[in-house]
């Protein structure tokens, strides 16, 4: 990170990670383009993430930049490993080197699984942002690192998740915001539409609006439909209104 090119590389790559506020915004591409960059400016051999998307369940999301990506980060770690360790904690995984055995030691499997593939180093960084885990990056070098680039190459991965877990976040605000006015937008239409309907039925049959609503009321449980589909139909003149008339309260 020390020469400019670097610095200037990464800074595009964080405004790109804030453009999440779209209609056709795609979250597995989104975290594709993660394990690219950090793939990219790691020099490294691959990458992925363990997501949990909306329904709850965890999927992984490998880059496109390597074939297979590790095998997909090594058949997603079944029996123990980095990614898996991330999730529980919610914290970074130091870099961990493959071949001390330490690693042996917590993971016999994925060490195993990850020496065949040439696999020298693994980081690990959770996607979180004031709440519960997002997901986790993992990345695999295939070159070993000193001391002093692993710690920086983890701090520069930390950077990279941290905004895209802000991205993430933010794009799941707005989801839920612009539901929840589409919800609002929806009822108020409908109300509009109801009181247009009691004013059409309270002119012809010249009596209150109260008792207009109780026909719209009645026919539409009568009939078990929505009172707005009822009162739409009465505004568009297709409903008989005659047949309101027929189930006004007091009348047979």
């Amino acid at each position: 990170m020390g020469d400019h090119p670097c610095e200037l590389r990464l800074a595009e790559i964080l405004v790109e990670s804030a453009d999440t506020l779209t209609d056709d915004f795609d979250p597995e591409g989104y975290l594709r383009r993660l394990s690219d960059h950090s793939v990219e400016l790691l020099g490294a051999q691959g990458a992925g993430v363990m997501y949990t998307g909306g329904g709850g369940g965890v999927r992984l999301i490998t880059g496109s930049r390597r074939p297979a990506a590790v095998r997909a980060l090594l058949a997603a770690q079944h029996r123990g490993g980095p990614c898996l360790e991330g999730f529980g904690t919610g914290r970074p995984v130091p870099p961990v080197r493959i071949d001390r055995a330490e690693m042996a030691s917590r993971w016999p499997a994925f060490a195993e699984r990850a020496g065949e593939h040439g696999v020298t180093a693994t980081f690990t960084v959770p996607l979180r942002h004031r709440g519960p885990v997002l997901g986790v990056l993992n990345v695999f070098v295939s070159q070993a690192r000193g001391t002093e680039r692993a710690e920086r190459e983890l701090r520069l991965l930390r950077v990279l998740a941290d905004a895209t877990a802000v991205g993430l976040h933010n794009h799941r605000t707005h989801t839920r915001y612009r539901t929840l006015s589409a919800q609002l937008q929806g009822a108020l239409d409908s109300r509009i539409r109801i009181e247009q309907a009691k004013g059409v039925l309270a002119e012809r049959w010249n009596t209150g609006v109260d008792e207009a609503f109780e026909a719209l009321r009645c026919y539409a449980r009568r009939e078990r439909r929505l009172i707005d589909v009822v009162a739409a139909q009465v505004i568009e003149g297709t409903l008989d209104v005659e047949e309101l008339r027929r189930v006004r309260p007091g009348r047979s």
